[in-house]
């Protein structure tokens, strides 16, 4: 199975990004997390993304704030598929890394998910790479069956306290 990559801009990250690790762990995928900057250590962050593929990995998920610019980095560095997480901070709460994270130039493509969505991107990681693993996507299947078994049974219990 590949692994995904998790890189993030800074240590203050790492209390959302625990949301991925925690997920792909549960999911059986491998992960490496790193702490690298696209404006602070921009030689590492390149040279990791760019030999993301040789060292094993199919997918990279970047978490930053502000200006977000680690996933475009690390996009631009390699054509494994990157997912954005944009990180909650700063003056605009988020907004300013959600805009960096999902306004791309043309041929560099950051899949994004929510402000601080990291159990979203670990998620989305494990469903790209369920492309390639049948097994891996069996297991999606059947965790999309019991969340609608599970709303299924919730509903059930309020048209029953409505009913009574």
């Amino acid at each position: 199975m590949k692994k995904v990559a998790i890189m993030m801009g800074s240590d203050s990250d790492w209390p959302v990004v625990q949301g991925a690790c925690a997920q792909l762990k549960e999911w059986g995928v491998p992960y490496e997390a790193r702490i690298m900057s696209a404006h602070r250590t921009p030689a590492q962050a390149a040279e990791f993304a760019g030999s993301a593929r040789k060292n094993g990995f199919g997918v990279i998920i970047c978490a930053a704030g502000m200006a977000a610019h680690l996933a475009g980095a690390a996009a631009a560095n390699t054509t494994l598929p990157v997912i954005g997480i944009p990180m909650r901070g700063g003056a605009l709460d988020g907004l300013d890394a959600l805009l960096s994270t999902v306004q791309m130039p043309s041929g560099i493509p950051v899949a994004a998910v929510a402000l601080n969505g990291a159990k979203n991107a670990a998620i989305l990681a494990v469903q790209i790479l369920a492309v390639s693993d049948e097994a891996l996507a069996a297991r999606l299947d059947a965790a999309r069956r019991d969340m609608a078994a599970q709303i299924a049974e919730k509903d059930a219990r309020l048209q029953a306290e409505l009913d009574g």
